[in-house]
């Protein structure tokens, strides 16, 4: 990989910036960013390091897309917290000295959610394209495929759109135990009410991020609306929820590490097994699903049949 001073820097600011601010400095990144790719491209090496120079270029590319698309959502959300109105609607009729219209509160946080996933998805594109060679997210992939192989086992896919840990379980609740009544709703309903139930013996477990102090009174009752109602990933606090209100044991496959079993106690026969990612998208923590292996290959010799027809 190219050498790591190669990088071009670029400086967080310290503190918030306006949108015209952000935009500037964006494209300026970029023409930096692309200047220094220039100059990668004309290096005059062999070919294996051609190859490594290239996947660094993407990945750079990548890093800085995901980057941007992170602040530009920090700075919508600030926004919306300090109640900055969004720029005024054209008048209806389109009649000049007519009233512009204004957003209200639930449009605003409706543009922002839509804001919000475009710019996921922009983020999970970036990073896909960047995740390809030796980068951290394929050593992770044949790791984890090394270990379900030995198992019998394979990935299943899971989209990552928030809900993937609640997903993966619905998906092996319906595959290994044949249970269909529970919808990612449900799931995250259960886990909630788990949690707060319980609260006394999982609280010592649930810290604010920026702090490090365990959550106070209405930072819980906060976690615990965001679990039941919105798309926060899920975490091994759900897990643990989920595995005791499902009455099912869930083992964790992870690239690095033990395996971890929640709810061991439970009914072995009832084990769901799902896959743990720390580098698939660099917006958080991922769960996949799996399915036996045999599954796979007698769906591919299917699929090969039909296509020799």
């Amino acid at each position: 990989m190219a050498d790591a001073a190669a990088r071009p820097e670029f400086d967080t600011p310290t503190g918030e910036e306006d949108e015209e601010t952000l935009t500037a400095r964006h494209r300026k990144e970029k023409k930096e960013l692309q200047a220094k790719i220039q100059s990668l491209k004309k290096a005059k090496v062999d070919k294996k390091k051609k190859k490594e120079l290239q996947d660094e270029i993407v990945q750079l590319e990548a890093d800085l897309e995901a980057r941007h698309a992170a602040e530009l959502n920090r700075l919508n959300a600030l926004k919306i917290s300090v109640g900055e109105e969004e720029p005024a609607a054209p008048a209806v009729n389109g009649e000049e000295g007519e009233e512009p219209v204004k957003l209200s509160k639930a449009q605003r946080r409706r543009e922002k959610k839509s804001q919000e996933d475009k710019e996921r998805q922009a983020q999970i594109k970036a990073e896909e394209a960047a995740n390809r060679g030796s980068s951290p997210r394929v050593l992770e992939d044949r790791k984890i495929a090394e270990l379900l192989a030995a198992r019998g086992l394979a990935s299943f896919p899971v989209a990552a759109d928030g809900d993937c840990l609640y997903n993966a379980v619905k998906h092996q609740l319906q595959s290994r135990l044949g249970v269909y009544e529970h919808e990612t709703g449900d799931l995250r309903q259960l886990a909630a009410d788990y949690i707060e139930d319980n609260k006394e013996s999982i609280i010592c477990y649930m810290t604010n991020p920026d702090t490090g102090d365990i959550l106070g009174e209405d930072e819980f009752r906060k976690y615990c609306h965001q679990v039941r109602n919105t798309k926060s990933w899920g975490g091994e606090i759900e897990v643990k929820a989920l595995s005791s209100g499902l009455k099912c044991p869930i083992e964790i496959i992870q690239a690095s590490g033990t395996s971890p079993v929640h709810g061991e106690g439970e009914d072995p026969a009832r084990k769901l097994v799902l896959t743990y990612h720390r580098h698939m998208y660099r917006l958080g923590e991922h769960y996949n699903s799996t399915v036996d292996a045999v599954v796979v290959g007698k769906d591919a010799e299917e699929d090969g049949e039909e296509g020799d027809g």
